[in-house]
């Protein structure tokens, strides 16, 4: 799970329908915003369509919502501003809930949990997840998340080198520029499956760390918009007991994202 993302495709690009519940009246429209640029959660395709497991469920809670739903792409840094300023109307692109964040919007409960990871090349000779086995290594994350949040703080003897997306810290690494990288274990884990990942290996997971890393990742909205939060929780307690849940987790993962 995650928590900030890249610059990819315009906020003002690509514009998804969907026509989708409980609660809403039926036809009522939401405007969600997402990333697209963080595979396997949420990805703009070459042709144009949005895929991903943050995706998918979102159209699970618009259905069950009986909602109409667009989606819209924006860059992670621009993401929460473009919410608050009405470009949309919730935030599903694997958005961690913590504190710092809580200042700006607010969020629905978590639909999923997965911890942090380091990633080196398969050649490395760092043999260990821990800060003394990365002390003065350079280490990858993407700017305005929890991972490089997670670095700055419990990696302080480490070289902490931010990029605007994930992509690109993915390139240094299998290009040798940097020594190691962090990010959500199931981002880096599909990585490692794509050509591209297959320099680099899975180093071990990380420690959670609550004030970092939050409660998991959660829907966001705007401040006070007690209604939609509202629908929207009962969308996820609907998805999780039907079986939908179990249905698109299933699509993308062996084990269950959920997490306790």
């Amino acid at each position: 799970m995650r928590i900030s993302r890249r610059l990819a495709a315009t906020a003002s690009a690509a514009v998804f329908v969907l026509m989708a519940g409980v609660a809403m009246a039926e036809g009522e429209k939401v405007v969600i915003g997402t990333e697209g640029a963080y595979p396997p959660f949420n990805n703009l395709e070459s042709d144009g369509t949005l895929t991903g497991f943050d995706i998918d469920i979102a159209k699970a809670l618009c259905e069950e919502m009986k909602a109409e739903c667009t989606f819209v792409t924006q860059d992670w840094d621009g993401i929460i501003p473009a919410l608050i300023a009405k470009k949309f109307d919730a935030i599903v692109a694997s958005m961690s809930i913590t504190e710092e964040r809580k200042q700006q919007v607010d969020f629905t409960n978590k639909y999923y949990n997965t911890p942090p990871a380091i990633v080196v090349p398969k050649d490395s000779p760092i043999t260990e997840a821990t800060a003394a086995a990365l002390s003065g290594k350079a280490l990858g994350a993407q700017g305005s998340t929890t991972h490089s949040n997670y670095a700055e703080a419990h990696m302080k003897e480490s070289e902490v080198k931010l990029y605007p997306t994930a992509d690109e810290y993915k390139l240094d690494l299998a290009n040798g520029r940097i020594d190691a990288a962090i990010d959500d274990v199931v981002v880096l884990s599909e990585w490692l499956k794509t050509e591209d990942g297959a320099c680099c290996k899975l180093l071990g997971t990380l420690p959670i760390d609550p004030v970092i890393n939050g409660e998991g990742a959660g829907i966001a909205i705007r401040k006070g918009d007690d209604a939609l939060r509202e629908k929207l929780n009962k969308a996820i307690e609907a998805i999780r007991a039907n079986g939908k849940y179990k249905q698109i987790n299933e699509k993308y993962f062996p084990f269950d994202v959920y997490g306790s």
